[in-house]
């Protein structure tokens, strides 16, 4: 919600806010957009879901975060001890076991480009 809030204000005064939170839950995602859109218009709002399978997060995971919560070493932990509701309302989706970084990027500038 704090990050939400801050691009709000960003797009108010006709910035650009681009974020990359873990937004676990969908009542969040529509808050934000809400009070984005609410500042910056209809569309200021554009939402991509990083939709990459959680054996693949586990399988990157340098730190090893996901042992710990698997463990029960961390709790709170999204998609392990804490659901992940996937986006209905996404107006792109990655898989980035699918697709390389080089071309989510241009998928992404080019949603925003229009």
């Amino acid at each position: 919600r704090r990050i939400g809030w801050v691009a709000a204000k960003v797009t108010k005064h006709g910035g650009i806010a681009v974020c990359a939170p873990i937004a676990p839950y969908d009542e969040t995602r529509r808050w934000v957009r809400d009070i984005v859109e609410a500042a910056g218009g209809p569309g200021a709002f554009v939402l991509v879901w990083v939709s990459t399978p959680i054996e693949e997060c586990e399988r990157r995971d340098v730190k090893g975060l996901y042992a710990k919560a698997r463990a029960g070493e961390l709790t709170g932990f999204t998609g392990v001890d804490d659901p992940y509701e996937a986006p209905t309302d996404a107006a792109l989706v990655i898989d980035t076991t699918e697709v390389a970084v080089e071309q989510a990027v241009a998928r992404i500038v080019a949603l925003i480009d229009g």
